[in-house]
């Protein structure tokens, strides 16, 4: 759902804005053509591009990583011609969690699409995946076997600074309906999807080289949540047999689900989508954030057509407050997948959104 996620935009927008009918416009049965849905859908009006990852070994993982790049279509200035218009916003949002130090460090970033935030200009191409806003830039490639190669870099100043490449070693997944992905109980709540689970990765975060596995999403919507839903739980892992499991649900304000979904692929295997009824979540262990107040379940017991699993957070801070840039504050961290006899069989991320207060979007 990031993405895996959904709709994080602050209220900075003039009011509701409506879908624009056009080649971008989400709908069932529209077929994913790449590379040209790598890059930017200007109709659409949300869009993301989002990695996450660990680094070092599966039995000693040391560092969690995130990189997202949203885009925002405001409605406004739309009949200009002007190269100062706000027809589109571009935030960013990048964290690094240290295991060995128990340290969660993030930054993020926003601009005018076309104009220039505080170290330069802010763009995405519409015919493949090359996110600029400012030092921090995702650009995708071509390699001569076939696979596709990601470039991350992040030049968050004295906090950090990633220089990653995250190159494919399966084919992309296709969520929900071949790439049409529910959000709710209306067709229209609805987001194109589609995700590069096990990516190796490789690079430097400052000077020091790294190696790693990511996984990677990119998602386009026009319609914004269900008006019941507050805020949503997300998961997606990378398994150590080569498979990869994504579960979602969407929550009302009373802790209920309001929908559900996600899918599970072996490797070099069909994926199966998860039918609504088929995803459950139970919360175990909770955190409370000092800075926040937030109380965030940290561990979870969940049960999809792939088995029944325990996710368990690998450390506990790692909230990231944007209300400077998307306007929310979510928690998205580093966490580990568990089978029945409590053997870790994966790694990836865990996203929350909503605990904090309901999503006003």
């Amino acid at each position: 759902m990031r993405r895996r996620h959904l709709l994080m935009w602050p209220s900075l927008l003039a009011g509701p804005v409506a879908a624009a009918e056009g080649v971008d416009s989400v709908r069932r049965g529209r077929p994913l053509a790449f590379p040209r849905d790598h890059g930017a859908h200007l109709t659409a009006r949300t869009e993301w591009w989002y990695a996450t990852g660990w680094l070092g070994t599966p039995e000693t993982p040391t560092h969690g990583f995130q990189v997202t790049f949203f885009r925002s279509r405001t409605g406004l200035a739309e009949g200009s011609n002007s190269r100062f218009a706000a027809r589109h916003l571009l935030f960013a949002h990048a964290a690094l969690t240290d295991l060995g130090a128990q340290r969660h460090r993030h930054d993020q970033r926003i601009a005018r699409w076309g104009g220039q935030g505080p170290t330069g200009g802010a763009s995405a191409s519409t015919a493949d995946a090359d996110i600029l806003l400012g030092h921090w830039r995702l650009a995708r490639q071509d390699l001569a076997d076939g696979a596709s190669a990601y470039r991350a870099e992040v030049d968050a100043g004295t906090a950090f600074s990633l220089n990653l490449t995250l190159r494919s070693t399966q084919a992309l997944l296709l969520q929900g309906d071949a790439g049409f992905s529910r959000k709710g109980p209306d067709e229209t709540q609805a987001s194109h999807y589609y995700s590069e689970p096990q990516l190796a990765v490789g690079g430097r975060i400052g000077s020091s080289p790294v190696n790693g596995t990511a996984w990677l999403d990119h998602e386009w919507s026009d319609q914004i949540l269900h008006p019941e839903a507050v805020g949503w739980d997300w998961i997606g892992i990378n398994l150590f047999d080569g498979s990869a499991l994504t579960a979602f649900r969407l929550r009302r304000a009373d802790g209920s689900a309001l929908w559900a979904g996600g899918s599970h692929r072996p490797r070099d295997g069909i994926a199966r989508s998860f039918a609504p009824t088929e995803v459950r979540f139970a919360a175990g262990r909770r955190w409370s954030s000092p800075a926040t107040g937030a109380s965030y379940p940290l561990q979870w017991d969940i049960e999809t057509p792939a088995g029944r699993h325990t996710l368990r957070a690998l450390m506990d801070s790692q909230e990231l407050d944007s209300r400077s840039s998307t306007g929310t504050v979510y928690w998205e961290g580093l966490s580990e997948l568990l089978d029945a006899s409590g053997r870790r069989v994966g790694l990836g991320y865990l996203e929350m959104t909503g605990y904090a207060g309901r999503l006003k979007l």
